[in-house]
């Protein structure tokens, strides 16, 4: 069962009373699909450590003479021109929404130097704090931030309007990750992907039992309208923007792949997609689960990847504390790994490593497997 917040309804009642007695009508407040920057603060909730960032300084790196993944070659773009200096500005007619299935992306015709400013501005003047921060690996994500859209609109809070709404809150909480890829010359992908949590009450109704944080279903509907936000914030027309998404979100084909285990116990999950589409279906679905992306080297179809154990920290309580999702295939000490593409003409082969690059044949790489097909679906 949700539960929401209860606010203190006899004083806001009395309130209300005395706020009525001076006006004779009361402004009907429609709800909002994303409302981040009201949000109220509070204290820093605590997130397991497979919800939070891992250490950037860890990342695995590729042996070469020459950058293979995207932190190496942006570590050499930053040497030559600091991100956000460069000279090409961002150009509205120059972005556009495409879409495969329910995925969504943002192209901008603009190099990932000019393009990183922007988008970085662009969660901060929306309210949202950042729990990373990495221009080198391209990827930015949220703390956990409350939407207060998702609180129910009644008589009373929408009497007293903004004066005690601080009083209330919602039971869901919604975290975001950008990832910024180059698509060529001057020219970047942005995709954005959402994780959820709800508030659910523990036991029977009406028993004290407390409340638990799980999570729920990513919602593409809201990863689409912070990509319309994000065009307006770049300078599209509104209505440009809307229609671009509108457009796009329309008949949603899932994309159709097939885990496969041969005699020898390896698992391998078969994407009936070339490897540019499988590259970014396979980058939202672990963007979606929840790993850390650490690196990538997208020409050799590889994502660096980490999993950090819900199960390390089990004693500590607070928010997501009882968070697992692994069942009895959590990682113990593997904990870093490698998601390879291969493609095949019209199909995408996808395999999970360890962190030395050797096939991984584990329970855990088959339930990586699964995760990634279950996001795709």
């Amino acid at each position: 069962m949700k539960k929401y917040a209860t606010p203190l309804h006899g004083l806001l009642l009395l309130l209300a009373v005395g706020s009525l007695a001076g006006c004779s009508t009361w402004e009907k407040v429609t709800g909002k699909k994303v409302d981040y920057k009201q949000s109220r603060t509070e204290e820093p909730l605590e997130v397991p450590p497979d919800l939070s960032s891992a250490n950037i300084e860890d990342a695995v790196t590729v042996p070469g003479g020459t950058p293979t993944t995207y932190s190496e070659y942006a570590s050499g773009e930053q040497g030559k021109s600091a991100p956000g200096t460069s000279g090409v500005l961002v150009q509205p007619q120059h972005l556009r929404i495409e879409r495969h299935g329910d995925k969504q992306w943002l192209v901008a015709q603009a190099s990932a130097e000019a393009v990183w400013p922007k988008v970085h501005d662009f969660w901060l003047q929306n309210g949202f704090l950042l729990t990373m921060d990495d221009p080198g690996v391209g990827i930015l994500e949220t703390d956990w931030a409350e939407n207060r859209a998702d609180i129910p609109q009644d008589f009373i809070r929408g009497t007293i309007g903004k004066a005690l709404d601080f009083l209330y809150s919602s039971a869901t909480r919604d975290r975001f990750r950008v990832r910024l890829e180059r698509a060529g010359a001057d020219s970047t992908e942005i995709f954005i992907s959402h994780r959820g949590m709800e508030e659910v009450v523990q036991g029977q109704p009406g028993s004290d039992t407390g409340t638990i944080w799980k999570p729920r279903p990513s919602d593409p509907e809201l990863e689409a309208e912070m990509l319309k936000r994000l065009m307006v914030f770049m300078g599209t027309d509104r209505e440009r923007a809307a229609a671009q998404v509108a457009q796009t979100s329309s008949a949603p084909t899932a994309t159709r792949s097939q885990l496969v285990v041969n005699a020898a116990g390896e698992s391998t999950l078969v994407v009936d997609d070339g490897i540019s589409r499988a590259w970014r279906e396979v980058g939202l679905a672990l963007d979606r689960v929840g790993f850390t992306v650490e690196d990538r080297d997208r020409s050799g179809g590889l994502y660096f990847v980490r999993y950090n154990d819900p199960l390390k920290e089990d004693k500590k309580k607070g928010f997501l504390s009882k968070l697992k999702f692994w069942g009895d295939d959590e990682p113990s000490a593997a904990e870093q790994y490698r998601i390879l593409l291969t493609g095949e003409g019209d199909k995408t082969q996808v395999t999970v490593q360890d962190a030395q690059g050797q096939r991984d044949n584990s329970p855990t790489a088959k339930r990586i497997l699964t995760l990634v097909q279950e996001q795709m679906q």
